[in-house]
């Protein structure tokens, strides 16, 4: 084969992973709407408003029968989603990997999350219980998703282009919850000249997100390609048996599974902040709607140049240092939220700022991390672990939110309480080899990690 032709196919291949890489990120550009607009901004505070509705004189509602405050409800549900995601997502990564047709599977997931957030429109009156299950439904469709979606980046990323193209797919998230966050302020703050209730303009807030999640969906799924494997059709009978071989896996790869444990800690710290911030703001410190609006598009705004000068930050200094960096901003961050004053919007900006610079980078940088720690052909099966506490999977944190809260009575107290996150977190990351741990791996090492 001469020369030429080499360099044509290596052209030729390099032109279609731009351009696979290109649909990878329009699927973080439909389903980052969820988390943003739902998720973060309006649920947690109306479907609060709801459960209060519903609430008896002592302020309790008791789904199943069991007393649960009005005030601890979304967190609650929030916690109740990893459990159906637990099951689901790794029966997924298995037939993923088994299979290799991911994009099906990464379909009906979405499909799944935007139908049932787009039924959020019918949330109303004291139907608390409907938004309970719209929402786990949603949430899990979500993981099972990002499971697919994140376990095709070490398929269209060489190791050296990970950490920017990571990056790159978080920036175009939050750049479409800046641009759906925007319409939504203009809805929510003029709903009288709209024509429709404060509520109807949430309701419909919310189901336009799950509009918008399933129409951009259809970029990735027309751009991304299969890879198939030679055990196809085998993945459905094997479901479960291959979650356990993937546990058994990952004991055999201690320093993967010593990452996946800070990552999963303090992870599960980032996504409580994320999805009860609106709670805070509007419980403890009565902020107005259109004020945590405001403030979570700010965020969105300073977390795509947060994302990319993360990335760059890494290339000089490498991925660890960088996340290491930011869980002590995180750390400071929470402390500096549990002093804020009720009723200054001011100072609750600020500290939207500050969450805004470090969030994209701290997660699109654990993201890339983790892909050079999975050995190849278990990307889908190891990411299914990683994506229990990605994007508001999370579930210790909100449950420890919601029972502090529960206890004291007092949403500053719940705040602080997820310090602990970071702090372990940043430990144990600290002490991994993550060089070691990539070779380890089977893969190349970087020049920078």
């Amino acid at each position: 084969m001469s020369t030429d032709t080499v360099r044509a196919g290596a052209a030729d291949e390099a032109v279609e992973r731009r351009r696979e890489q290109r649909g990878w990120y329009f699927y973080d550009w439909a389903c980052s709407v969820y988390s943003t607009s739902v998720l973060t901004v309006f649920l947690g505070p109306y479907l609060t408003a709801v459960a209060k509705h519903a609430a008896d004189a002592d302020g309790f509602v008791h789904p199943l029968g069991v007393p649960v405050r009005a005030g601890s409800f979304f967190a609650y549900a929030v916690s109740a989603s990893v459990i159906v995601s637990i099951v689901v997502m790794p029966m997924a990564g298995a037939a993923a990997d088994r299979t290799g047709r991911k994009k099906p599977l990464l379909a009906a997931a979405a499909y799944l999350g935007a139908a049932a957030t787009t039924g959020m429109f019918f949330l109303d009156g004291d139907r608390y219980l409907l938004g309970g299950l719209l929402l786990i439904v949603a949430n899990a469709s979500l993981a099972v998703s990002m499971v697919l979606y994140n376990s095709y980046l070490p398929q269209i990323a060489p190791p050296e282009e990970r950490d920017a193209v990571s990056s790159r797919g978080w920036a175009f998230g939050y750049a479409a919850g800046s641009v759906v966050l925007v319409a939504n302020l203009v809805l929510f703050t003029a709903h009288d000249s709209f024509g429709v209730s404060e509520s109807t303009a949430v309701r419909i807030c919310l189901a336009s997100a799950g509009v918008w999640w399933g129409a951009f969906t259809l970029v990735p799924l027309k751009r991304l390609r299969d890879r198939r494997t030679a055990s196809a059709g085998q993945a459905s009978a094997h479901g479960w048996r291959q979650l356990a071989a993937t546990v058994r896996d990952m004991r055999r790869q201690p320093l993967t599974l010593s990452f996946l444990l800070a990552y999963l800690i303090y992870n599960d710290g980032i996504q409580t902040v994320i999805s009860q911030a609106s709670v805070y703001g509007s419980e403890e410190l009565g902020l107005s709607q259109s004020t945590l609006i405001t403030a979570v598009l700010l965020v969105q705004v300073l977390a795509v140049g947060g994302a990319l000068g993360m990335g760059r930050l890494a290339r000089t200094y490498g991925a660890k240092r960088t996340i290491l960096g930011s869980l002590v901003a995180w750390t400071l961050t929470l402390a500096a939220g549990y002093f804020l004053p009720a009723g200054a919007p001011v100072w609750f900006f600020v500290l939207a700022s500050g969450i805004g610079l470090v969030l994209g980078g701290s997660q699109a940088l654990s993201r890339s991390l983790f892909s050079h720690l999975v050995p190849s052909g278990k990307e889908a099966e190891y990411f299914s672990a990683y994506e229990m506490s990605d994007r508001g999977m999370s579930w210790l944190g909100p449950l420890l939110f919601g029972l502090t809260y529960q206890l004291t009575g007092s949403y500053r107290d719940a705040i602080i309480s997820l310090v602990v996150f970071f702090v372990i977190g940043f430990v144990l990351l600290a002490r991994v080899p993550v060089r070691r741990a990539v070779r380890d791996a089977g893969n190349p090492v970087p020049e920078r990690i």
